[in-house]
């Protein structure tokens, strides 16, 4: 990517972590819990029916509930990967990487190629139970909709009378969130080096006229290699003229989201500030300990003058307050060039984008990876005897609800 960069890439490189890594399912789970001031703890994602903010603000407990009006699950996505055909007994389950509201994700190998992947395992009565059968549907859509090397594959989906079963990629080396906290901040390279990545998935993603919305280090994994992989698309929509549904993570939510207007990909921008200010200091920009809800959705709407700005680069701090424009219409990525104004941004002169995409860059930071399925980089889970009641006959009232995923016998 770089060529002046490169050596400073090494020169900032974080350090390896010990092998009882941290925690790093939130990014295939959808799960977490909010997190207080360099806490390892992660911030949930949220989604409401649209309300008013401070309706929103009073209905904690409505937290989980769905987009807006049903809406058909007919998009015109082309299917880029050709859909594998998978059941339980093609797989020994190894452990669990991460638990969830609806369930829970195992790292598995296959006993044909021998290859590990995680699958994710959501209970049916809950994801209909919690008003998110729209966007479970929507996960599976998109990611069978694209390919890329910086996003995670689904390589299948299949369900029995209990369960959806997702097959995607096993990616060991954990969340960039934990490499963030453990760090506490990123070198401007570094910082640098994983914002170019995160904007070359944004903008293929918006090629295909899909809205990503929960953009944070949680949702970012790091390959064996140190590259990128997104996860987590819960909440990604098709999205070709504008969106309206209240959903992704509070301190990374544009103003519009929460001004109650409806909005364009273009959130996914703001939120690319938003995360390269994380990386560049430790904390959201916006970030207080103890901070309430309605106060940081005050702050948000006031903008970048409410940001304790530390000394970052100066092309960086431009290209944060390009990004987090509040008028969606002068943001970065959003006027006439498009994604073009972010890549000829003068904070990624250095970038190669040829060379990265094609990941002939060496990372800043190589995983410590024992050897294949090494899943240190996971914390450690109870598994409770799950996996031996995959496949059970239960009733089921609500296989017809995920018509995607393909019924195969056990």
């Amino acid at each position: 990517m770089i060529k002046r960069m490169a050596s400073k890439l090494h020169l900032g490189q974080p350090k390896h972590p010990d092998s009882s890594a941290s925690s790093a399912a939130s990014s295939y789970t959808s799960s977490a819990t909010s997190v207080s001031i360099l806490s390892h703890e992660h911030r949930a994602s949220i989604s409401t029916q649209r309300t008013s903010l401070h309706e929103w603000v009073k209905d904690q407990a409505e937290a989980l509930q769905q987009e807006r009006p049903p809406q058909s699950d007919a998009v015109p996505l082309e299917v880029r990967r050709s859909k594998g055909s998978y059941r339980l007994t093609d797989f020994i389950i190894q452990r669990t990487l991460g638990t969830g509201s609806f369930g829970r994700v195992h790292l598995v190998r296959s006993k044909h190629n021998l290859r590990f992947y995680a699958v994710k395992v959501l209970n049916k009565e809950k994801i209909v139970r919690m008003k998110q059968e729209s966007h479970t549907r929507n996960e599976q859509m998109m990611l069978q909709a694209v390919q890329h090397p910086f996003i995670i594959n689904l390589w299948g989906t299949f369900q029995d009378t209990a369960n959806l079963y997702m097959v995607m990629d096993f990616v060991p080396g954990g969340e960039l969130f934990t490499l963030l906290r453990r760090s506490n901040r990123f070198p401007d390279p570094v910082a640098k080096f994983y914002a170019a990545e995160v904007a070359l998935a944004l903008n293929y993603l918006h090629s295909k006229d899909i809205i990503y919305r929960d953009l944070k280090p949680e949702n970012i994994l790091l390959n064996f290699d140190g590259h990128i992989k997104i996860a987590d698309f819960g909440f990604a929509k098709y999205c070709s003229t504008t969106a309206w549904t209240l959903c992704g993570t509070p301190d990374y939510l544009a103003p519009e989201i929460i001004g109650n207007a409806r909005y364009n990909k273009s959130v996914d921008w703001y939120a690319l500030g938003v995360l390269i200010f994380e990386m560049l200091s430790g904390l959201p920009p916006f970030h207080e300990p103890d901070i309430s809800p309605v106060v940081l959705y005050e702050k948000i709407a006031q903008g970048p003058g409410a940001i304790k700005w530390p000394a970052f680069h100066p092309n960086a701090t431009d290209l944060i307050l390009k990004f987090m424009e509040r008028d969606p219409s002068k943001r970065f990525g959003n006027m006439q060039h498009g994604a073009g104004d972010v890549f000829a941004h003068p904070w990624f002169r250095e970038v190669d984008w040829k060379k990265l995409l094609n990941r002939e860059i060496t990372a800043p930071y190589l995983p410590r990876i024992a050897g294949d399925g090494d899943a240190s980089a996971f914390e450690r889970y109870p598994e409770d005897n799950a996996a031996a009641q995959y496949g059970a006959s239960t009733p089921d009232p609500f296989g017809a609800r995920f018509p995607d995923f393909e019924y195969t016998s056990t």
